[in-house]
């Protein structure tokens, strides 16, 4: 898939010297040449666009020059917050660009009483998968991602927040709520739905059992979508 535009600290710079593993990509993977036009966002001001073009190219770098800088962000217009308990890595890296993609604000990682209590969370990888992801899609703003050690202490944070799983009310076309809880594998433990009862609660029109990131991703994308 083509970038949308690049990460680079250096963006914004009126000349730019690209190097190493980025300078083989744009030359021999995407195969660029002089006078192309790539653009640039750097971490630390991610809502501003660089369009550069390339000036010169070498065996091993190549040479940007700056031709605009502007303010543009690219992000949904609706907020969401998504509880997501905690559930196998590679579930969870797969998921990330998809949630990513479709625009979703933050992502609380709970451990509830199903999860499996040695999976640790790589908050490093996290940011590079998010990273490449927003560099594909074009998201101008990274995901907030945190941790919670339980989805008790997760409600005593949020009281608002609206609650997936097995009842009688499926996920109208018109929900707008910000905030949602989804289970591990397994659904909530008793314990739990007690601690739960008080919350609106919702389930998704179908009548398949979903995994836990097939259902995240349902959710997300008749909010956002």
């Amino acid at each position: 898939m083509d970038l949308k535009y690049i990460l680079c600290d250096e963006a914004s710079k009126d000349k730019i010297n690209i190097k190493g593993e980025l300078h083989k990509y744009l030359v021999k993977v995407r195969r660029h040449n002089v006078g192309d036009e790539l653009d640039l966002r750097a971490k630390n001001d991610l809502s501003m666009l660089h369009s550069y073009k390339i000036s010169s190219i070498d065996p091993k770098s190549l040479e940007l020059s700056l031709l605009s800088s502007r303010m543009l962000e690219v992000k949904s217009e609706k907020y969401l917050h998504v509880a997501w308990c905690v559930i196998d890595l590679k579930s969870i890296e797969k998921v990330l660009p998809m949630l990513n993609e479709l625009g979703v604000s933050r992502v609380t990682f709970v451990y509830c009483e199903r999860s499996q209590r040695n999976i640790k969370l790589d908050f490093a990888r996290f940011e590079r998968i998010l990273e490449a992801s927003m560099q594909q899609c074009g998201r101008s703003s990274m995901m907030d991602l945190d941790e919670c050690k339980s989805i008790k202490e997760f409600l005593h944070e949020f009281d608002d927040v609206v609650v997936f799983d097995f009842c009688q009310h499926s996920l109208g076309s018109d929900a707008n709520f910000k905030r949602v809880l989804v289970g591990c594998e397994g659904g909530f433990s008793k314990s739990e739905r007690e601690m739960l009862g008080s919350k609106k609660s919702f389930r998704l029109e179908t009548p398949m059992v979903l995994r836990s990131e097939s259902a995240v991703v349902a959710i997300c994308s008749k909010i956002l979508l």
